[in-house]
């Protein structure tokens, strides 16, 4: 049996394998797990030549597994205390102070007002690289101002679901572009700015459309259906931890070699110590910690699971043979085709899309000559849209239930979403194509 074979048939049962557990309604982790242990079971019993690396012991598989678990390591203490930090603020009373000044500053102003809470939802995305924290820290707050100002019920879900995937998609955290330029060795640098440019006007252009015309703020209802801020929050207070987070980051940046390197997780713990020593409400830290993890675990367990798959596949080939079939396609079908295929591939299989299909994206493209960076920087903004999609639909259905959302999901909530989902796509699909050129223009 040649390898090629070999590869298709362990392709074969990763397929078969994920389908099974998912018909058994386990869940997507699961089922990724049961994916993995079914490629290094087939790999093990099919013939693969006379090659004597290719035969496992049993202790060489159990290895895999573990390298595999740990290759995402550092980007699970990122996402973990990131989102602490955040959930923090929020308990604090950070995000509602926020929100109800701005309401209370510009709710006669329809057009700022939609800026700057455009700008509140894509912070928490930014900082953790989560659309789901999103959801969860601010979404409802923002739905309840949009509510305020006569958006209905489909439009307003499917602006908070954009913007959530958008703030994912937002620097500095883009969990995506940082999975796959990990898999490619390339260091995740030069990402700022297009990511920046692409998440942002694609949240304005989705607030805009989806909520821009309308009735001012009614500023009663919109401050009741708001929480109460505690009283000794003030705009210094509010911006202490960010400016920490900030300059932190910066501070490496400005003095490589007099400041020390932290690193991002040390980081954003700092900037939790931050906002539990300005919160003017005693904050119950280690509770928000167990709750924080409780509810991370299964955006944790799929990045442990991609680990393990993605090491899976490149031990037995299967993804050496789907990187061939990827860049073997010509090029216009593939420029035609990525607009379909990566959100699409990101509803049934999440962030294991990035290592899977990124990386040898990013050979094919830098060697076609086109820009890597600029062109994942596109495919990094294309694949949360599909997080709305079937099977796992994580950001979508998180939006539904935090807004209370009674419509049909597709015929109300996906169709009305579908528009700016098509304009973006459109967008970064362009800025794929003119990688070179827009590279050259920013110096990238």
């Amino acid at each position: 049996m040649t390898m090629f074979h070999h590869s298709m048939l362990v392709l074969l049962c990763i397929v078969l394998a994920f389908g099974v557990a998912k018909k058994f309604r386990l869940s997507t982790e699961l089922s990724m797990f049961a994916a993995a242990l079914a490629a290094l079971a087939a790999h093990v019993a099919l013939p693969k030549g006379a090659d004597p690396r290719s035969v496992l012991s049993l202790p060489e598989i159990v290895r895999h597994v573990v390298e595999g678990a740990c290759t995402y390591y550092d980007v699970c203490l990122i996402f973990l205390t990131a989102t602490y930090f955040m959930t923090l603020y929020k308990q604090a009373g950070g995000v509602a102070f926020i929100v109800r000044r701005i309401v209370g500053a510009f709710h006669a102003r329809r057009f700022v007002c939609l800026v700057l809470l455009t700008f509140v939802m894509l912070i928490p995305g930014a900082i953790t690289g989560s659309g789901a924290t999103t959801v969860l820290t601010v979404g409802a707050l923002v739905g309840s101002v949009l509510a305020a100002m006569g958006v209905s019920e489909d439009r307003r879900t499917a602006l908070i679901f954009l913007l959530a995937a958008m703030s994912a998609a937002c620097p500095p955290i883009n969990l995506w572009a940082m999975m796959a330029a990990a898999g490619a060795n390339m260091p995740y640098v030069g990402f700022g700015l297009p990511l920046a440019l692409l998440s942002v006007t694609g949240a304005l252009f989705s607030t805009f459309w989806l909520a821009g015309r309308g009735r001012p703020v009614e500023l009663e209802k919109a401050l009741a259906d708001l929480p109460e801020a505690p009283a000794a929050w003030t705009w210094l207070r509010a911006m202490f931890p960010f400016v920490v987070l900030i300059g932190l980051t910066l501070a490496g940046r400005a003095w490589p070699f007099s400041f020390p390197i932290l690193g991002l997780p040390l980081v954003f713990m700092l900037s939790a110590v931050a906002t539990a020593l300005v919160s003017p409400v005693r904050l119950r830290l280690l509770e928000v910690a167990s709750t924080t993890v409780h509810n991370l675990l299964g955006l944790v367990g799929i990045m442990v699971v991609v680990g393990i798959l993605n090491q899976a596949m490149t031990l037995t080939g299967a993804r050496g043979l789907l990187s061939l079939a990827v860049v073997t396609l010509p090029v216009t079908v593939l420029f035609a085709a990525l607009w379909i295929i990566l959100p699409a591939s990101e509803g049934v299989l999440q962030y294991a899309v990035a290592p899977l299909f990124g990386v040898p994206l990013i050979m094919l493209f830098n060697m076609l000559g086109l820009n890597p960076v600029i062109s994942l920087a596109s495919w990094a903004v294309m694949w949360p849209l599909g997080d709305c999609l079937p099977p796992t639909a994580v950001v979508g259905r998180a939006a539904v239930m935090e807004l209370g959302y009674t419509g049909d999901y597709y015929r109300g909530f996906v169709r009305t979403a579908l528009v700016p989902m098509l304009v973006i796509l459109a967008m970064c699909t362009a800025v794929m194509i003119y990688s070179r050129e827009l590279g050259a223009l920013i110096g990238g």
